[in-house]
């Protein structure tokens, strides 16, 4: 995006049925579909302006755990390289990837944005989920953009991509097209 300011961008991978995890949650479902390393790589593009990423603690907990971090905290740096991660939790029991930059926050998305924002320096923060932080951010007319891989498979439960309600008011289409078997959607979050 290039809006001249730091844009919050929620972008994730979603099922048909609007599920970003499924109801044990996990995102193997993801990495099932074929083509999902062409939807990998064009995420990859957009990584290249964000300087921070913002999670919670599920997200942050199934990675660490997927894949092993703790056991090898290299990989930490080939997901998120020297970004910043902020960690929206709630949680005392967190762990600490070695070497990570790793920032633990509680409370209200009102009380971190200016500290997130000013730690990205002027480039873009990655929303990484879940859907319930980016409707906080939504709420307090942060989240700039959604944009969603949608993967050709229903998961009948789990964790919801936008818990709450958006209009076509709040939503205005920039971008679809297709990568590999995913649909490709962007959306502006009007305010």
């Amino acid at each position: 995006m290039s809006t001249g300011r730091t844009a919050i961008v929620y972008l994730t991978a979603t099922s048909l049925d609007g599920y970003i995890a499924d109801p044990q949650g996990s995102l193997d479902w993801l990495f099932a579909v074929e083509g999902g390393e062409s939807a990998i790589a064009e995420a990859e593009s957009f990584m290249s302006g964000v300087t921070v990423q913002v999670e919670g603690s599920a997200t942050y907990r199934w990675v660490v755990e997927h894949e092993q971090l703790l056991e090898r905290p290299e990989k930490w740096q080939a997901f998120y390289g020297d970004r910043r991660t902020f960690v929206f939790t709630s949680r005392d029991d967190l762990p600490v990837v070695p070497g990570a930059d790793v920032v633990f926050v509680g409370g209200p998305v009102t009380q971190h944005i200016d500290t997130i924002v000013a730690a990205a320096g002027g480039g873009d923060v990655h929303l990484v989920g879940g859907g319930d932080l980016a409707v906080q951010f939504a709420r307090i007319g942060r989240l700039d953009a959604i944009r969603l891989s949608i993967a050709p498979v229903t998961l009948g439960g789990g964790a919801r991509l936008l818990p709450a309600y958006f209009d076509s008011t709040r939503l205005r289409l920039t971008e679809v097209h297709q990568t590999g078997q995913f649909i490709h959607a962007e959306y502006d979050v009007l305010r």
